[in-house]
């Protein structure tokens, strides 16, 4: 497969599986849209990375790849679908049956955020949560622009800003539009306050049934 031996792995294989799909490890049946493996690829990369693996149902039943395209996909989705493209490493492991498994890593981006080039020509940033590809929170991007252009060095609070990051401390976990309404400074200062606690790791923001939540990291 496109030079790629299969190594005999039948047990690793086996237990990767037993961990199920979680923060670091997807399992893709098959590869029948490039987008679909480029949402998890951008997901991983702006999270902390993680592994997909080629041929393995959600239920863990391993039924392999049927043959090298779905290399080729995945390394088209990861360098046509993923804004800036990204580097994977895919390894083919014979496991039960005789059945090839692709286990494919994805590292964390040096550059954060990682789009996925979506129809219409929208890009949208994903972002692991659990064994779900969410679509980040416009904050999460606008923070993670703000880390890249390195913008965090060389600034103070306001008295303001201050009272505002008690609120969170104070009222944690609560929701950005919650605190908005709870601030004494405007919404674009206030949004600007979390991008950059956020980007600082001050703070986190989390995904729940009800939406993202923000919270200290303390």
């Amino acid at each position: 497969m496109k030079d790629i031996p299969a190594i005999k792995g039948k047990f690793y294989i086996r237990r990767l599986i037993e961990e199920g799909e979680h923060e670091h490890q997807d399992f893709k049946f098959a590869i029948t849209d490039a987008r679909k493996i480029a949402r998890s690829i951008s997901a991983f990369a702006n999270n902390d990375g993680g592994r997909l693996l080629i041929g393995v149902k959600d239920n863990g039943a391993v039924v392999g790849v049927p043959n090298e395209e779905d290399i080729y996909m995945v390394e088209h989705a990861a360098e046509a679908y993923c804004q800036p493209p990204q580097k994977v490493r895919v390894t083919a492991f014979l496991a039960d049956g005789g059945a090839i498994v692709l286990r494919v890593d994805i590292d964390r981006a040096d550059v954060r955020p990682v789009y996925c080039r979506e129809e219409l020509d929208r890009h949208i940033a994903y972002f692991r949560v659990a064994d779900e590809n969410i679509a980040a929170h416009p904050l999460m991007v606008r923070a993670w622009q703000f880390s890249a252009g390195d913008s965090s060095a060389g600034f103070s609070f306001s008295n303001e800003e201050l009272d505002a990051m008690t609120v969170i401390e104070t009222l944690q976990p609560l929701t950005p539009e919650q605190f908005y309404r709870r601030v004494r400074i405007s919404r674009q200062r206030a949004e600007q306050l979390i991008v950059r606690l956020l980007a600082l790791g001050n703070i986190t923001m989390k995904h729940t049934p009800s939406g993202f939540l923000i919270a200290t990291t303390d």
